[in-house]
């Protein structure tokens, strides 16, 4: 049992992914209740939304809100069916705006708020002290399952254009860049000759990607976007999946100390697109504790990369090591040292010999598919 927003008087209806996923049958019960079989128009797992319809005429329903006015401290009601008590409102308060990188959600830009919110609230509205929808409850942050004050909803400004995108063709469409990208950490930055830590480091570009064809290339620093400041990864790729495919988007990046301008042509995110976000990597480690080997065919074939993968494979790390603290995992490929390309296990040999102690060095590592940049001091 879930929640969900009628939005519409002929019975659109939002509610999370996660509610309806797997579901054979959608029974919709409203407070006066009517019951209604449910049809799934469309999902869209990566922000944890779905549209379901029934076939009624003139029903209640909430008008959209405005969420990018929301103001913290701002009070908010939360409506749902809390552990199936039906139609429970509470009350709260904006607690932060913004949130993201939380794990929850491949997309993220959440609304914090202390209004309870408990298991089978899911789906349901975040409206404002005028009644307008400015969210999706989605998650709690809980050590015993039940609310504990941090509630997280999905921002109307977020929750529209999915709506929008799935009446129109059943499945949303988003911008689409090429890129992984990662957060520049003062060790990053301090390896790539920047003076802050703000953008986004691109750790690969896809191939024959909108990004390759404009020339970004891999160790470049996204700092600014259509005329906009980057500040870190997840505005970047929240800015560019909201970018109309085909938009000639103005891109500025530092590379090599230097600040260029370039344009890319936003294309459409493809369905199988690997996740842009890479994981964010400690950079306070030694090479200590590393044990690496040479990464033959059935060594790739057996952990899954390709062919035109090359490095070393990461076979040990010693457990308690810095390394290991830092989380370099076996299984991680090793691709370049300081810029330098490991096509072998004789190069890494003769990289990692010349390295001075307490000297801080740039890794590259391929981990699941993913690239993903280091830093660390031996």
């Amino acid at each position: 049992m879930g929640s969900g927003v009628i939005v519409t008087p002929d019975g659109h209806i939002i509610t999370n992914n996660h509610v309806i996923d797997g579901a054979r049958e959608l029974t919709v019960t409203l407070p006066d209740k009517r019951e209604f079989k449910g049809k799934v128009i469309g999902t869209d797992p990566k922000t944890d939304l779905a549209l379901i319809k029934v076939e009624a005429r003139e029903l209640p329903y909430v008008a959209w809100g405005d969420s990018s006015k929301l103001q913290v401290g701002e009070y908010v009601l939360a409506v749902g069916n809390p552990f199936g008590l039906n139609s429970t409102v509470t009350l709260g308060i904006v607690s932060a705006l913004g949130r993201g990188r939380m794990g929850i959600t491949q997309y993220e830009d959440f609304i914090q708020t202390d209004a309870a919110i408990n298991p089978g609230n899911s789906g349901g509205a975040l409206v404002n002290a005028r009644g307008e929808l400015v969210g999706i409850n989605t998650a709690i942050f809980s050590q015993t399952g039940g609310y504990q004050g941090v509630g997280f909803a999905v921002p109307a400004s977020m929750a529209q254009p999915v709506y929008d995108s799935l009446v129109k063709t059943g499945k949303v469409v988003r911008g689409y860049l090429g890129v992984g990208i990662q957060e520049v950490t003062q060790d990053l930055a301090k390896s790539f000759g920047l003076t802050q830590t703000q953008g986004a480091l691109v750790s690969d570009v896809n191939e024959d990607s909108p990004a390759e064809q404009a020339g970004i290339k891999q160790g470049d620093v996204i700092i600014g976007y259509q005329g906009s400041s980057v500040q870190d990864p997840v505005a970047l790729q929240r800015s560019v999946t909201r970018t109309p495919i085909g938009t000639k988007a103005a891109v500025k990046v530092a590379r090599n100390g230097n600040e260029m301008d370039l344009t890319v042509t936003i294309g459409e995110q493809p369905d199988s697109t690997k996740v842009a976000m890479a994981e964010q990597g400690s950079s306070d480690h030694p090479l200590a504790g590393v044990a690496v080997q040479e990464l033959d065919r059935q060594t790739a074939r057996e952990l899954g990369f390709t062919k035109k993968t090359q490095g070393v494979v990461v076979m040990d790390v010693e457990p308690d090591s810095p390394a290991s603290q830092a989380g370099l995992t076996s299984g991680d490929v090793i691709r370049e040292i300081n810029r330098q390309p490991v096509k072998s296990l004789k190069d890494y040999e003769k990289i990692t010999s010349s390295l001075k102690k307490d000297q801080q060095v740039l890794l590259l590592i391929n981990r699941k598919g993913a690239s993903l940049f280091l830093t660390v001091k031996v």
